[in-house]
């Protein structure tokens, strides 16, 4: 984290606001903090705000306000999150089947790692993971604390389309396709919940800054079960308070 936070310019309607240079819980909770005062605020002219790893793209109107005035008002709120109460965050229960047709590259995590495939999901499904930001499609979650023993790389070629719901691997990171698109990370299961729902209201079912939790599906006529309340409406998603 950066001692003085920075502000950079992104054109005539953009600051960006980066707090520090690296990937890290703290950093990013911090961020989210500012994102929330910030929204808050609503600040005049002030017109979206985009959350990354590590820094904040503001977009303003510069007809309804001047940028020094704005980066004066921001840095302001920027000092006060300390003293703002920090903002809960949910565990979203992500139901999964692991393995087969569903999670085709299952088998060659656990060869590349050296575990057996139950050690995988196993492993896998053991953790709370961090949504650092969303990004490359819509609904899509960039995760955090995916076990070093599961570090594996991507697929040297990408697949052309994978199923929306598809639980992945790529280097250190894990995160789930919330739509049918092109990738290259390695699919080791699937989730029957639909993450992004553009109907919906909010349309994302995950936001920033709160965790996944991967909960094994013992059978395929399980997934199809959740698959068939999912698809009717009745499907309550498990989502608890992070302690």
């Amino acid at each position: 984290m950066y001692d003085r936070t920075r502000f950079l310019y992104a054109g005539d309607r953009a600051l960006v606001v980066e707090l520090g240079d690296r990937i890290d819980p703290e950093l990013n909770r911090r961020l989210h903090s500012l994102h929330g005062a910030i929204d808050k605020a609503a600040l005049r002219g002030v017109s979206d705000l985009i959350a990354t790893y590590r820094s904040l793209l503001v977009y303003y109107d510069p007809i309804s306000t001047d940028v020094e005035r704005l980066k004066r008002e921001l840095a302001r709120i920027e000092r006060r999150i300390d003293a703002s109460e920090p903002g809960r965050s949910r565990i979203v229960h992500i139901p999964t089947f692991y393995g087969g047709d569903y999670g085709p590259d299952l088998g060659s995590v656990a060869e590349h790692t050296g575990l057996s495939d139950e050690q995988v999901i196993e492993t896998h499904s053991a953790a709370n993971y961090l949504i650092y930001m969303m990004g490359f499609s819509p609904g899509f979650p960039y995760l955090g604390g995916l076990d070093a023993r599961l570090h594996t790389p991507r697929l040297s070629t990408p697949r052309t389309e994978i199923p929306a719901g598809s639980v992945g691997i790529a280097d250190s990171q894990t995160g789930v396709y919330p739509v049918a698109s092109p990738g290259g990370w390695r699919l080791i299961g699937r989730t029957p919940l639909r993450l992004f729902d553009p109907a919906a209201e909010p349309p994302s079912l995950l936001v920033a800054g709160d965790y996944v939790r991967f909960t094994p599906l013992a059978s395929e006529e399980e997934y199809l079960e959740i698959e068939s309340a999912v698809t009717s409406g009745e499907y309550v998603p498990v989502v608890k308070e992070a302690g």
